[in-house]
């Protein structure tokens, strides 16, 4: 194959890539926008858009203050969740791993039921997102350390499993002695995992950690295509493994504790979304993180349109259809990976 024919197959690839990044991102944005317009108060698309613009009015006030933080944040946990769940499964060469496989989401809704159970939130509007995010490193921390030893793919699945299930203990342990109901049944609400009732504080608190998350699981692309070759193929490469590691762990705390800490516990996003794109946009993490991130975004947000047209009364949570959707999902990977030799 002659430089002319590799050079015309690259650019047909990264059209395809860049045609289906562009209609991803077109996706995400069509169920962003239809969340903001779908809701009880019966406004048009006109003052709603003019509304959230100028704040006027009762439509000013519904659509900055109800409409907006509800879809973006859809917009927001989806990316946090699926660009997590594609860095993730980078990092340990694992296709089942996943922030809510991995234990990582358990300990952050951990992180955030310690800190609702003792009353911390009352001391600073932070302290939930911080506790949820410290719940969230320590789970990744662990399995990083884990991966470090050479336990294999299997090993850190049940290790997360493990870890998970040890949270979600502890969490139960919680809810068990609160003497509050009301604590409680918000506690309970919470970790089902939900956009209903969300505020602009939630959404100004959500997003510039998530940004930050992001950003650093976006610059590991490259090593991490070269850390699918093997641990000294990579060093051989260039490639600072410490420095690389501790970004993806320090990235899916980051964006998995505030998108957790904003919506609760939302499970399965992180690995239908990359699965799901990998025949588009190839195995490669540097290929696949950003999709993932749009991907996910419009995954979470028709979940949310979805669920409200379904069940207009919002009885229907948000955690619940995406576990209902991803655990079959889940098990189908789980046989395909078995049937391979």
């Amino acid at each position: 194959m002659d430089a002319t024919t590799v050079s015309y197959l690259q650019t047909q690839s990264l059209g395809h890539r860049t045609r289906w990044l562009i209609a991803l991102s077109g996706a995400a944005l069509m169920f962003g926008l239809w969340s903001f317009l779908l809701g009880s108060a019966d406004y048009s698309a006109h003052e709603l858009l003019t509304g959230l613009v100028t704040g006027k009015g009762a439509a000013g006030i519904i659509a900055q203050e109800i409409r907006l933080p509800r879809a973006a944040l859809a917009l927001i946990v989806g990316a946090a969740l699926a660009g997590s769940g594609a860095a993730l499964q980078g990092l340990f060469v694992n296709p089942l791993a996943e922030p809510g496989v991995t234990g990582v989401t358990s300990c952050a809704g951990l992180g955030a039921v310690v800190a609702m159970y003792f009353g911390l939130v009352t001391l600073h509007p932070l302290t939930l997102p911080v506790f949820a995010i410290a719940g969230a490193l320590i789970a990744a921390a662990i399995l990083y350390a884990l991966s470090k030893s050479g336990a294999g793919a299997v090993s850190l699945v049940l290790a997360g499993v493990a870890i998970g299930s040890f949270a979600t203990a502890l969490t139960a342990l919680a809810l068990s002695f609160s003497a509050n109901p009301y604590a409680m049944s918000e506690m309970v609400l919470w970790m089902m995992g939900s956009l209903k009732d969300r505020t602009l504080n939630d959404l100004a608190f959500a997003l510039p950690l998530t940004a930050v998350g992001l950003a650093l699981l976006s610059s590991t692309g490259r090593g991490l295509d070269a850390l699918t070759l093997g641990d000294e193929a990579a060093r051989s490469l260039g490639v600072n493994l410490t420095s690389l590691r501790a970004r993806v762990v320090l990235g899916v705390a980051l964006a998995t504790g505030a998108a957790t800490a904003a919506a609760g516990a939302v499970s399965f996003v992180g690995l239908v979304v990359p699965h799901l794109l990998r025949p588009l946009f190839g195995h490669q993490p540097s290929r696949l993180i950003v999709p993932s991130m749009l991907g996910g975004a419009a995954m979470v947000a028709a979940a949310d349109v979805a669920l409200r047209l379904i069940a207009p009364d919002g009885q229907l949570l948000l955690g619940v259809v995406t576990a209902m959707l991803g655990a079959p999902f889940f098990l189908w990977l789980i046989l395909k990976l078995r049937r391979q030799p």
